[in-house]
C-alpha cells in the first residue's frame, strides 16, 4: 500500500488548518501546502528516532585535556 502525500493550497490550509492538522496527526502522512500551484511547504507527523539523533551527533563532541585552560585564536578549527 503506497502512502500520498495530500496537497492543499495556501488558502484551503488557512481555512481549515486544524482539520488538516489533525489529519496528518492521526494518519501519519504529510502534507504539502501549495503557492499558485506550486509546492511551498511540507507538514509532517513528527517522528524522531533516538538512535538516528545520536548517530548524527557521533564523533562531533571535540576532547580537551584540560577545559579551563585559554584558547588561543590558533587553536579553533574554524579558523583553520
Amino acid at each position: 500500500m503506497a502512502i500520498t502525500m495530500q496537497t492543499v493550497s495556501k488558502t484551503q490550509l488557512k481555512s481549515q488548518l486544524l482539520e488538516f492538522l489533525r489529519k496528518v496527526e492521526k494518519n501519519k502522512i504529510p502534507l504539502i501546502v501549495t503557492h499558485l500551484g506550486q509546492p511551498v511547504l511540507k507538514i509532517s507527523p513528527f517522528k524522531e528516532n533516538p538512535d538516528q539523533v545520536l548517530a548524527k551527533l557521533r564523533g562531533s563532541v571535540v576532547f580537551y585535556k584540560d577545559p579551563t585552560e585559554p584558547v588561543g585564536e590558533a587553536d579553533w578549527e574554524a579558523l583553520k
